[in-house]
């Protein structure tokens, strides 16, 4: 519930300077995932960025149109114009340095490799055991307790 209304207030905030323009000291920073599906960006600026960026919206940037999954903007890298397409769910950070606000968004950035599911505190390894390992496994632990290791420690 708090994630979305933080997104829609992002999307709200966005909204009003595509229509109404930035106003006073106000200036955007808006990090995302540059991998996301959706994102659309330039083959030189992904090579540069090949995780995140974070872009500045405060005096060159054009034509930014916001719709209902994301918004599209022309900005000025090292002075040559690019057009982005940025959908929400890859943005992951929005700030307002101005007035001092910013909010961080937990969004995956895309598949990651699954892991290795953790061993059960009770199971030693299956290739190899080193003395203190088999020490502590030998131990009889009840749920909640706790183990002290200091007998195992090197003096």
């Amino acid at each position: 519930m708090i994630p979305g209304a933080l997104r829609a207030l992002m999307v709200t905030a966005l909204g009003e300077i595509s229509s109404q323009g930035l106003d006073g000291d106000h200036h955007f920073y808006i990090t995302y995932h540059t991998t996301h599906d959706g994102v659309e960006m330039p083959d030189q600026l992904r090579a540069q960025y090949p995780e995140t960026i974070t872009i500045v919206l405060q005096h060159e940037f054009w034509d930014l149109v916001v719709e209902d999954q994301g918004f599209s903007v022309s900005l000025a890298f090292n002075g040559v114009p690019h057009q982005l397409a940025v959908p929400f769910d890859a943005v992951i950070g929005f700030a307002d340095p101005s007035v001092n606000f910013g909010i961080q968004f937990n969004t995956p950035q895309g598949e990651r490799k699954a892991e290795p599911a953790p061993r059960p505190i009770d199971e030693a390894p299956a290739d190899s055991t080193s003395k203190s390992e088999a020490d502590i496994d030998s131990l009889e632990r009840k749920p909640g307790d706790v183990v002290t290791l200091d007998q195992f420690r090197k003096k």
